[in-house]
């Protein structure tokens, strides 16, 4: 079968499409045949080393999807072949097939499409994370949101807003400020060099935010601790674009509160995985959520994904369709 696969760390140009061994469904696994898969950011970082360094290479990418059931290891009893299901974290996603253990599968709706599915498992879950557990929206509160036109952005801002909260979206160009209002950003702040504290206070009243999402990493960090409320809280994450560094917890300003916030905790067993996927497919039906796929790729187009990614010239999820 077809596989995208990392020869060593580095850039893009250790990507190659091969043809790799046929999976087979191991106990409490499924073998699965794949109809689309996510790329993320964390695919970026185990390229370049920052995870997955025990696993040898070369290796297989990607960790999301969907597709259909095609048999079931000794042991499941759940699935079935021909079953529909997605996944948030399989390692070795971006091939045709994929052996998958069942404590990671969410059966699919027939409303929802593969590539709906595949752009909404790893990013919706991230979102529903950092508006409903790390830092739970209220009616009212405000939210400055990073990044707000791209995957997580979208979805983030879409789930604020349902929550009664508001939006000032920050994205890196105006080609991307009419995306970020059609998913409900009320002020779209354009800027590239993170020099955009003084417009949100501005916006504010110089009160400040809520509550800052900050996935742009160290070039906004100090910018959004200056746009956060007297003891606002700070989520960040996406550590493939770096950290800040070390912080000096004394040296923090107005009581504001800092985490590193990582989707896994919000769906640390099957059971809650499975009900915060059940919710996000809820609102899709009901028109609350709507999905922005931004680009899809072959396989063999894998290493463009990656480039347009990094480059922050797409918008929404990106997807590969094998």
């Amino acid at each position: 079968m077809k596989a995208v696969v990392m020869n060593r760390i580095g850039d893009t140009d250790v990507m190659e499409v091969v043809e790799h061994p046929e999976p087979v469904a191991a106990p409490g696994h499924v073998l699965v045949e794949i109809a689309a898969a996510g790329v993320n950011f964390m695919d970026i970082g185990v390229r370049q080393g920052m995870a997955w360094t025990d696993i040898a290479n070369p290796k297989i990418l990607g960790v999301e999807g969907a597709g259909r059931v095609l048999a079931v290891g000794e042991g499941v009893a759940d699935f079935s072949a021909g079953d529909r299901v997605a996944w948030v974290y399989a390692p070795g996603s971006y091939a045709k097939r994929i052996s998958i253990p069942v404590s990671s599968l969410v059966r699919l709706p027939n409303f929802i499409d593969d590539r709906t599915a595949a752009a909404i498992m790893m990013q919706g879950l991230t979102a529903s994370h950092f508006a409903t557990d790390f830092y739970p929206v209220q009616p009212r509160d405000i939210a400055l949101v990073h990044a707000a036109a791209g995957g997580v952005g979208l979805l983030l801002t879409q789930i604020i807003r349902l929550r009664g909260g508001h939006v000032i979206g920050r994205v890196s160009s105006e080609d991307k400020v009419t995306i970020a209002e059609q998913a409900g950003a009320e002020h779209v702040i354009v800027d590239r060099q993170g020099d955009f504290a003084q417009q949100v206070l501005n916006l504010t009243n110089d009160r400040g935010v809520d509550v800052v999402y900050d996935g742009s990493g160290p070039t906004t960090f100090q910018g959004s601790i200056e746009s956060l409320r007297r003891s606002g809280t700070f989520c960040w994450y996406g550590p493939v674009l770096g950290g800040p560094g070390l912080i000096d917890i004394m040296s923090l300003p107005k009581s504001i509160k800092i985490g590193y916030a990582v989707f896994s905790d919000h769906v640390y067993a099957p059971e809650r995985l499975r009900a915060r996927a059940t919710q996000l497919f809820d609102w899709i039906r009901d028109g609350s959520l709507k999905i922005n796929i931004g680009g899809s790729y072959r396989l063999e187009d894998a290493a463009s994904a990656h480039l347009d990614m990094a480059s922050r010239r797409t918008t929404g999820k990106l997807l590969l369709v094998p």
